[in-house]
């Protein structure tokens, strides 16, 4: 999607730390489970360099779990675009010791100066914004 970025409420850059609430402003999304199992992660990536990790053994049922690895967040910001990327270690994912298909869902909370919310995925599976719900997973890896 392309539009004008300057409208945008895009949070300063800070030092790179786990934060959570990050959904509630500017931030992108990726939910990471195992074909056909239950269990996922949720990882939040905001464009100041803070991030949020959180593992799910089923649908929003939150179970105790911490990276391993603090991820990699950078981004490029133009008056069209806004684009991150991030680099998650391999020992972050859900654990897959009979290294079966990853699926993966994208997202995306855009706040604007106005204070405004909207929610960006790649498939809103029910018609409104769930990112948890696992049809919305729809990348393989």
């Amino acid at each position: 999607m392309l539009g004008d970025v300057r409208k945008l409420l895009i949070p300063e850059s800070k030092t790179p730390e786990e934060i959570k609430g990050l959904w509630e402003h500017t931030c992108f999304e990726a939910f990471v489970a195992i074909v056909d199992e239950s269990p996922y992660h949720e990882f939040n990536f905001s464009p100041s360099g803070q991030w949020a990790a959180y593992a799910f053994k089923d649908y929003r049922a939150p179970r105790a779990w911490r990276v391993q690895s603090p991820p990699s967040v950078s981004y490029i910001c133009t008056d069209d675009r806004l684009s991150m990327e991030v680099i998650i270690s391999e020992n972050d994912l859900p654990d897959n010791p009979k290294h079966n298909t990853y699926r993966l869902g994208l997202a995306a909370v855009l706040e604007t100066k106005e204070g405004e919310l909207s929610y960006w995925a790649l498939c809103h599976p029910t018609g409104k914004p769930d990112f948890h719900h696992r049809t919305g997973f729809t990348l393989s890896f």
